[in-house]
């Protein structure tokens, strides 16, 4: 997939490209039997994401910060399919205390999970820490969803045991992920303010999604479990996410226009990695345009990825 691909939306090996919508790429897909949680589902390509998700028969769970945006979310979907299975639940990724929380609301619950769209962000802020102390595009885009996925796990494995249905786990990280700090990981200068900045930080964050979704595909292949991880690149996509930068997008975009998408073709990636049944077994795989893409020479650093869990785990443990 190259920049014709990409400016044509002529359609890749998978029979998918840079014009396929979410909707198309699901077409004919049965999703009744599945429960899906998706993080940041109340606006953008997450909203998106739900919608055809629960188009397809899911139940989703809207995993969002601000509640109220959540429950009008909710409510637009359901203004277009009103038999859609949509619940709202309290989630603050850039708080270990609500992640927690929400972890534990969910799974006393009782109700079983297929799927984990990790795709709440945030992009270029100012500096500023988290709640737990530490660099916010980080903490929320990456650590996170780290601590969340490690908190729902085991809920994953138990219902894919159950079912024998695959699990999946979709995490959205970024073409931005090739402009990383030089060394791709501050490891021993996470939260240091001198070298911050918000463009290399968001590019760090977004490396970790990938190098994330590879170790935890290699520890739960090695432990023979019936869920597969990838990452996807949605595309450039004007959206809330882009609050901080709004004025640079915009100006970029005038000059850019061919490269863009609009909402339904930007959450069409991720809703191939959640669904398609091409991608059945398929795992570690970082994904553009429901294609297979290689991602950065970084990305695919097997040690750094050991490297980043074994630091992670160090972060959101040593949090009350």
């Amino acid at each position: 997939m190259g920049l014709i691909s990409l400016l044509t939306g002529r359609p890749g090996p998978s029979g998918f490209g840079s014009a396929s919508t979410a909707e198309l790429v699901t077409e004919g897909i049965d999703a009744t039997n599945l429960t899906a949680i998706v993080t940041g589902g109340a606006s953008g390509i997450g909203e998106e994401t739900v919608r055809v998700l629960a188009l397809r028969g899911a139940h989703v769970i809207i995993a969002a910060r601000n509640m109220e945006a959540a429950n009008n979310s909710k409510q637009r979907i359901l203004g277009t399919n009103p038999s859609a299975h949509v619940d709202v639940m309290k989630l603050d990724l850039c708080s270990m205390k609500s992640i927690r929380a929400f972890a534990d609301n969910f799974n006393s619950t009782g109700l079983p999970l297929n799927i984990l769209i990790n795709n709440a962000g945030v992009m270029f802020c100012p500096y500023q820490l988290s709640e737990d102390g530490i660099e916010m595009q980080f903490a929320t885009n990456h650590l996170g969803h780290f601590l969340l996925t490690n908190l729902l796990l085991e809920k994953m494995k138990i219902t894919a045991k159950k079912t024998g249905i695959e699990g999946r786990i979709v995490l959205l990280s970024s073409i931005a992920h090739l402009r990383p700090y030089p060394e791709g990981i501050l490891f021993d200068a996470i939260n240091d303010e001198a070298r911050y900045s918000d463009k290399m930080a968001y590019g760090q964050s977004k490396l970790a999604n990938i190098l994330h979704a590879n170790e935890l595909s290699r520890r739960l292949q090695e432990g023979g479990a019936n869920i597969t991880v990838n990452s996807v690149h949605p595309g450039l996509i004007m959206t809330n996410l882009m609050r901080h930068s709004a004025f640079l997008m915009r100006f970029l975009q005038a000059f850019t226009f061919m490269l863009w998408k609009n909402v339904p073709q930007g959450a069409a990636t991720t809703c191939y990695a959640a669904l398609h049944p091409a991608l059945k077994g398929v795992t570690g795989k970082y994904f553009l345009d429901c294609n297979e893409m290689t991602p950065s020479a970084l990305a695919s650093d097997e040690a750094l990825a050991k490297k980043l869990w074994d630091f992670s785990n160090k972060l959101v443990g040593s949090t009350p």
